[in-house]
């Protein structure tokens, strides 16, 4: 059992760990571009209005994330119909939205938090922590899609995304002969 969850991990990591690199590049800028804006209006135009102010941030960091995704973490992956992606895009980051200013919410109405550190740290750390890990699985298992469903070496990403890997033949399936009875 321990042999095979180790054998999945490092399937993984060999098939996700550039595009995990490039994904995270781009968070990380999204980051900042989010946080900024953010905290700009939640300590000015917006003082009272956190969770709206959470929406907008996210909001621009998002079309920022779709551009550079699209035509560098996954460019080889993009979809032929452009319009379609930016709406999965679009659907995957208002559900990332969602958990993020989620977060915020909670944080104010039913913590009490009121400080603009701690709703950084409810939306722009523990929200975009949850946010960033459904955005990655949505973004490589429905949104930039193409290559992986046209490339043989992609074909099997969504099975070991999803866990079910498939197994490897043995010799004697892949000849069709009959293994030798075991004496079980």
């Amino acid at each position: 059992m321990l042999h095979r969850v180790r054998e999945r991990i490092v399937a993984l990591v060999q098939l996700l760990w550039r595009e995990v690199a490039k994904f995270g590049v781009v968070g990380g800028i999204g980051f900042f571009i989010d946080t900024g804006i953010f905290l700009w209006l939640i300590t000015g135009p917006m003082e009272d209005s956190a969770v709206k102010a959470k929406v907008i941030a996210t909001g621009v960091a998002t079309i920022f994330s779709w551009v550079a995704n699209r035509y560098w973490t996954f460019r080889n992956r993009r979809q032929s119909n452009v319009m379609r992606e930016l709406v999965l895009f679009l659907v995957m980051n208002a559900v990332g939205a969602g958990i993020q200013a989620a977060f915020v919410f909670i944080a104010k109405y039913f913590l009490g938090v009121t400080s603009a550190g701690g709703m950084v740290l409810f939306g722009n750390i523990i929200g975009l922590g949850f946010a960033t890990i459904f955005r990655f699985i949505a973004y490589r298992l429905w949104v930039f899609t193409e290559a992986m469903e046209a490339d043989p070496k992609t074909g099997q990403d969504y099975q070991i995304l999803t866990g079910s890997i498939p197994q490897i033949a043995s010799q004697s399936e892949k000849t069709g002969d009959e293994d030798p009875p075991t004496g079980r």
